[in-house]
């Protein structure tokens, strides 16, 4: 249990002392992740160290984490770390705070509503189909790569309508730019002061510049069209706040990099991962072919069919357990609270490891393992895993707004892939988890395509 009221006698939490100047800074540079499983492990569910002269309270259980994100989620803005995002993203809903935050989650949410997410179900299925119709038998992919380029059409097109293959091309290249630069970014956001500007390079400068020319030119193009889309910039476009005022351009642009960041690198790398675990998991991929087989006999699948592919969506949920596209949260306390009988100090980065806590064998026997059937029967809401012991799409109020969008996208995507397809890894390949913005393979995930014909 979480309280912002404490007695003044309790003490701070155990953890690695590091050293007096540094703290843990260097253990974090070396692997942030690694340095988190090793506090768990050495100090149990609430460790404290220091990133500098900057505090850090990892969490790691379930009723820990809860207690933050959702019990006492009003004492905590977003850590330092999202700064680094502020640059690109303005005061988009991932780094807005407050009642301005409060007020923009309102006016979005309904973009995001199961009815209206329903129409993209069928851009989903025909951008794969597309996709696929490049692949031979024997083809050598990088599957990483492969993957991001289907999600960067399926969200251009989700947002922008069809005709935006060039745009959401140019927007893809420069966000990866910007996501293989976000830890250095992060580390000086949490060095320096609030209202400090963090330096940036003129790579960073030219990406930016570059994504608002883009995006405010298709925002500007829509509000001079005299025939409304169905799409998602439409919708937004559309929504009206309680005094009747709709999004400023500015606003506008804010939220559309948001949802293009967090819409395209998320889903990718939940497929790059789940073709990945498939390819060591022989029974577990014959399980979902025997599925796909049975439901849909060589059709696409439908928005309709998902209720009729459990398995399909198992095996992403359990993906995403092994895997988290988003691999860690960050809150900072803005006044002092108690945890778990631990005083926090108000300033203090709280920090929450969807990588660590997935992998804890108290909540998930066997927890290295590839096994889909832990999903059978929702285990969480019959009370068999802590409701935060799973947390992908974060919690509480601020839990991510499109978890409906990405998760239909990814079943619907491996649904369409690998009734057709399966994979086996190259030989020499090498796959190393890259943790930054998201976590994805550093060296991509080469591999080879073999077809697969409906039983």
């Amino acid at each position: 249990m979480a309280h912002a009221v404490m007695t003044p006698q309790l003490p701070l939490p155990p953890g690695p002392r590091g050293n007096f100047f540094l703290g843990s800074a260097l253990d974090l540079a070396h692997s942030w992740p690694g340095h988190s499983e090793r506090c768990a492990r050495e100090y149990g569910d609430i460790v404290s160290y220091r990133f500098l002269h900057v505090p850090i309270c990892q969490l790691t259980h379930p009723d820990h984490i809860e207690a933050v994100l959702v019990r006492n989620a009003a004492n905590f803005h977003k850590s330092r770390d999202y700064g680094a995002l502020k640059f690109f993203l303005g005061n988009g809903l991932l780094t807005n705070e407050g009642a301005s935050w409060q007020a923009q989650r309102q006016l979005v949410q309904p973009a995001f509503r199961h009815e209206n997410i329903a129409v993209y179900a069928e851009i989903m299925a025909k951008s794969a189909a597309a996709h696929l119709s490049r692949w031979q038998d024997g083809d050598s992919r990088d599957l990483h790569h492969e993957m991001g380029e289907l999600a960067l059409d399926i969200v251009g097109k989700a947002l922008f309508g069809a005709n935006v293959g060039h745009e959401a091309q140019t927007i893809g290249e420069e966000v990866a730019a910007v996501m293989e630069r976000f830890f250095t970014q992060a580390a000086l956001s949490f060095l320096l002061p609030d209202k400090f500007p963090i330096p940036k390079t003129p790579r960073l400068m030219r990406s930016k510049k570059r994504l608002d020319d883009i995006v405010l030119s298709i925002i500007r193009q829509r509000r001079a069209s005299k025939t409304p889309a169905n799409d998602l910039l439409q919708r937004l476009l559309d929504a009206r706040n309680e005094q009747g005022e709709r999004m400023s351009d500015e606003q506008l642009r804010e939220e559309v990099m948001t949802l293009f960041i967090a819409g395209h690198e998320t889903t990718a790398n939940a497929l790059t991962w789940t073709w990945f675990l498939l390819a060591q998991n022989p029974h577990v991929e014959a399980a979902l072919a025997a599925e796909l087989d049975s439901v849909l006999a060589g059709r696409a699948p439908t928005l309709a069919d998902l209720p009729r592919l459990p398995y399909t969506e198992m095996v992403i949920k359990e993906s995403m357990r092994l895997y988290p596209p988003a691999w860690g949260v960050g809150r900072r306390a803005l006044a002092d609270f108690e945890v778990g009988g631990y005083r926090i100090p108000a300033g203090t980065n709280v920090f929450m490891m969807q990588w660590v806590t997935h992998r804890d064998a108290r909540f998930f026997p066997e927890p290295e393992r590839f096994d889909p059937e832990r999903w059978r029967d929702d285990p969480i809401r019959k009370g068999r895993i802590p409701r935060f012991a799973y947390f992908p799409f974060g919690g509480g109020p601020r839990v991510c707004i499109g978890a409906g969008f990405a998760m239909m996208e990814a079943t619907l995507l491996l649904a369409t892939i690998a009734q057709r397809y399966r994979f086996t890894l190259a030989p020499d390949a090498v796959v190393t988890p890259f943790f930054s913005v998201t976590l994805r393979p550093k060296n991509g995930l080469p591999m080879q395509v073999h077809r697969r014909e409906p039983r």
